[in-house]
């Protein structure tokens, strides 16, 4: 199982957003590029991946890619699709979380309590600039992801990767999209660390 906690530090926790301005709606469209990302293949969808977007440290959506239904690549889906969510978010109760729709769940926590629920499922895994290269670190068995919006880390996130993360890694030499990085770390567990094509 590969897992992605993206951080949405402006995310809405309503749905009364536009579907017609998702950079304007706490840029909403980085994230919904995200989910694009980690469970779409070029005509298909990819097994044992789980994606848990954290709006505005409030709520928690997952998508299971195992039982997704009804969700197509593009953006103004995949933000509607969340806006459907947060349509129900007074369903969310505490840990029980409100079932939207096939490999959909909107919880009532934010980044620490999700983060307590996945990190004993696999190897924790903060994706920042400053991590060891790829290349010189070894693939993770079942790693959950920990990446930021377009914004950084906060000093309280840090603080909890610090703690928890078993490795701190970087996907090149350059600042990617939040997007482009999951594609990347793809690629990374795709080719086995880049050693099979």
């Amino acid at each position: 199982m590969r897992q992605f906690i993206v951080l949405g530090h402006d995310a809405p926790t309503t749905a009364d957003f536009s579907l017609e301005n998702l950079s304007g709606a706490g840029r909403l469209d980085v994230l919904c590029r995200c989910v694009g990302a980690a469970v779409f293949l070029s005509h298909g969808i990819r097994e044992a991946v789980r994606v848990h977007l954290v709006l505005d440290d409030a709520y928690t959506l997952r998508f299971d890619s195992d039982t997704l239904r009804r969700l197509y690549p593009d953006e103004r889906t995949i933000a509607a699709r969340i806006r459907d969510a947060l349509d129900q978010r007074e369903d969310a109760i505490g840990h029980q979380p409100a079932e939207v729709s096939p490999g959909m769940e909107l919880y009532r926590f934010g980044f620490e309590s999700t983060l307590d629920a996945v990190a004993d499922d696999g190897t924790v895994v903060q994706l920042h600039a400053e991590g060891t290269p790829l290349p010189e670190a070894s693939t993770p068995s079942d790693p959950v992801f920990v990446l930021s919006d377009h914004e950084d880390f906060t000093a309280r996130e840090a603080e909890l990767l610090t703690g928890r993360a078993d490795q701190r890694l970087r996907v090149g030499p350059e600042t990617l999209h939040a997007d482009q990085t999951i594609t990347v770390a793809h690629n990374w567990l795709d080719t086995a660390g880049y050693s099979e094509y």
